[in-house]
């Protein structure tokens, strides 16, 4: 059985694509045009301009300028017959090296991998979005068991209702952790949701004093997830690494262990990347 936790969550409006330029303020075809290669990332079969356009709020002929323009340096490209928009090779190139200035994945990698055999679980890393504020999934090392959590690479975990969110909003203050919630909003997934703030900040406060989260079947029903924050050199959480599995074989007698080899795995990434001390 594999277990596949949703990514789907109402649209919310991004940078208003009319919003004329004020000044100082950003180039409104740049913001535009990055606003529609957001749209294209979120439709992986492709997207037509027609529909494209109207998510944006566009007229049709700005939508096909802009896009032609992104297809002029790779950022974007038509597919199939009815000419569909897609991502470009050299969107994953710029995106990419984010993780290639400092070899992240290949650091980090054979560590996930260790972890993986000592919990005999599923181990994801993610890394924080600091514009959106979501936690993407940039790496996985999947379990051998029939029974595992599988989320694609790419794919963004609520920050309220997952071990690697949870762990981020665990390094919050309070002063920033109630804007962000109301911002956000704490939708429900499973009857476990922490949707109370009051609920979420205990629990965050419990991550804390362990120093590791817990998701409790609040993302999927029937999957468990324990995360710990990575640190860069100047000690910001900018990721977070979380084991997930079935509640049949993370029972309650086993997180303490397998939260221990979390906070582990974690602190050996932050001092090895970002040369931060335990």
């Amino acid at each position: 059985m594999t277990v596949f936790p949703t990514n789907k969550k109402a649209r919310k409006p991004k940078t208003p694509a009319t919003q004329s330029t004020a000044q100082g303020g950003p180039v409104q075809s740049l913001s535009r045009g990055l606003t529609l290669l957001e749209y294209i990332s979120e439709s992986p079969g492709g997207i037509a301009l027609t529909d494209l356009a109207f998510q944006a709020g566009l007229p049709n002929s700005t939508t096909h300028r802009l896009l032609t323009t992104l297809q002029q340096h790779g950022f974007v490209r038509q597919v199939g017959d009815l000419g569909l928009w897609v991502v470009g090779t050299h969107a994953f190139i710029v995106g990419s090296s984010f993780l290639q200035t400092r070899n992240l994945l290949v650091m980090v990698h054979p560590i996930l991998r260790q972890l993986m055999e000592d919990s005999g679980e599923t181990v994801n890393l993610a890394i924080l979005d600091q514009v959106e504020f979501d936690a993407v999934i940039v790496d996985q090392v999947q379990c051998n068991a029939l029974m595992r959590m599988s989320a694609p690479i790419g794919g963004k975990l609520p920050m309220h209702a997952s071990g690697a969110g949870k762990a981020f909003l665990s390094t919050l203050p309070e002063n920033k952790l109630l804007p962000l919630l109301q911002k956000k909003g704490l939708m429900a997934y499973t009857p476990y949701t922490k949707t109370l703030p009051s609920a979420l900040k205990e629990n965050l406060e419990q991550a804390r004093k362990q120093g590791f989260s817990f998701d409790d079947e609040e993302h999927a029903l029937g999957l468990r997830c324990i995360g710990a924050c990575i640190y860069d050199e100047h000690h910001q959480p900018f990721a977070a690494i979380s084991l997930s599995g079935p509640v049949s074989r993370m029972t309650d007698s086993r997180i303490t262990e397998l939260g221990a080899l979390v906070i582990k795995a974690a602190k050996q990434i932050s001092r090895e990347y970002g040369g931060v001390k335990s």
